[in-house]
């Protein structure tokens, strides 16, 4: 009988996470997930995890904070505040030192350094959150080709009981294992949002409203909503990890759609549209969903589906679009039972108009595409565009309340109004390009 060790189960369940790394394609999301895996890995209450910024990678911003301590201390469902902040990469800090230096510190007190060292742990987070850190271990994570990424960082590991203990030799080899995978998966992830910040790209060169901060307020605000709902609705883990990742990025692809649409149109200021240059504008949403058919991956489906119908209405109204659409056919139908039909159905042509024979309506609209709408249409009212001003923040979330069962899904705007402060984090942290 062959007696499997501990240690050897313990790095074979990290081989088995290290494959679901892999598949994360969202570089936001794969690193909120490293943080989180290495902290269950060795049992920490927290830490922090940093990547490489400013114009020569002179700096490290913290990209996500968590503490199991101050999170018990929210109401159910809550977040903890996002945290905002870069520091120089020197051997001053911990995380400093380890980025500067290429090399591990394991730290049994962090209050308790010796003076010849170079760096000093900073108090200040500890003495604003009544915590107290003590053990740390901090690690670079760097590419085979030496680039650094960012740290990682854990904070306090914890025996059976919950009591902070140091970090031994086991959580080490634990995480520098999981740590050398997560870079891997990080160079992928990279290497894909690369190839998408070019794709919208494109669409902003075709439409300057479509900025690339705006579709990066709309994905972090859609990952949000989704978070909030999916704890309402009790959905399992590991569905929440597969939706979130596609929907991060499908949500960046919303009008990806307007990169058909005539110049004439698109950029048209005053007067507004008429009725037929609307219905050419409301190909958009056809169009971009044509890019992602037919789906060879889950993101491809997301994609096509919140591209297709994150302008639908929750009530059905005849303004929601463009309703049924076969991406086969490239057809609207006017009911379920019309597909043969074909004098009840009208033809789509590329860079034509879309005739709306029935809108969708309720749950017949993909969920991905109902949280977008919500993040999308909050967006454009809290900033400014050529043709209106900026709301306030009161008005602008008074109106997706006031839409709570007309033209959102009134579970989405229930999560949305929960997540008021987090939005609004994202709106202050993600400013358009003339706001900085």
């Amino acid at each position: 009988m062959i007696v499997v060790s501990e240690k050897e189960k313990k790095l074979q369940s990290i081989i088995e996470l290290e494959n679901k790394l892999n598949e994360i394609q969202d570089v936001d999301v794969l690193l909120e997930r490293i943080l989180t895996e290495t902290r269950r890995i060795v049992n920490a209450d927290a830490g922090s995890i940093y990547v490489v910024s400013g114009e020569n990678g002179t700096n490290l911003s913290i990209k996500y904070s968590q503490n199991d301590t101050q999170l018990r201390e929210l109401p159910s469902g809550e977040k903890l505040p996002y945290l905002f902040f870069s520091f120089p990469i020197n051997e001053k800090s911990i995380a400093g030192y380890v980025a500067s230096t290429g090399k591990s510190l394991r730290i049994a007190d962090a209050y308790d350094l010796p003076a010849e060292l170079p760096f000093k742990f900073n108090k200040q987070t500890d003495l604003t959150t009544n915590y107290r850190t003590k053990s740390m271990y901090t690690i670079p994570l760097k590419m085979a080709s030496g680039q650094l990424l960012g740290v990682l960082q854990i904070i306090n590991a914890q025996d059976e009981a919950g009591n902070v203990i140091p970090f031994d030799d086991d959580a080490e080899l634990y995480i520098s294992h999981f740590a050398t995978a997560a870079v891997q998966a990080l160079q992928h992830a990279y290497n894909t949002q690369n190839m998408v910040r070019r794709m919208l790209k494109m669409s902003e060169f075709r439409d300057p409203k479509e900025t690339y901060p705006h579709v990066e307020r709309v994905s972090n605000i859609s990952l949000e909503i989704y978070d909030r709902w999916a704890f309402n609705n009790n959905v399992p883990e590991e569905e929440r990890h597969k939706f979130r990742d596609n929907l991060k990025i499908a949500a960046k692809f919303h009008d990806i759609g307007k990169v058909g649409v005539s110049d004439i149109i698109l950029k048209k200021q005053f007067p507004r549209f008429t009725d037929d240059e609307r219905n050419i504008m409301k190909g958009h949403t056809c169009l971009g969903a044509m890019l992602f058919y037919p789906p060879e991956s889950s993101l491809d489906e997301m994609a096509a589906d919140v591209a297709l119908h994150h302008h639908e209405r929750w009530d059905g109204n005849e303004s929601g679009y463009p309703g049924k659409f076969d991406l086969d056919k490239l057809v609207t139908y006017s009911n379920e039972n019309d597909a043969g039909a074909g004098q009840e159905n009208t033809k789509f042509q590329i860079g034509g108009a879309v005739v709306v024979k029935r809108p969708l309506k309720g749950n017949e609209i993909p969920l991905a595409a109902r949280i977008v709408a919500v993040a999308d249409v909050f967006d454009a009212l809290s900033h400014r565009r050529c043709y209106k001003d900026a709301w306030s923040m009161d008005d602008a979330f008074n109106m997706i309340q006031s839409e709570a069962g007309k033209q959102f899904d009134p579970e989405i705007v229930l999560a949305f109004m929960k997540i008021r402060e987090r939005v609004i984090s994202i709106l202050t942290h993600i400013p358009d390009d003339e706001e900085v």
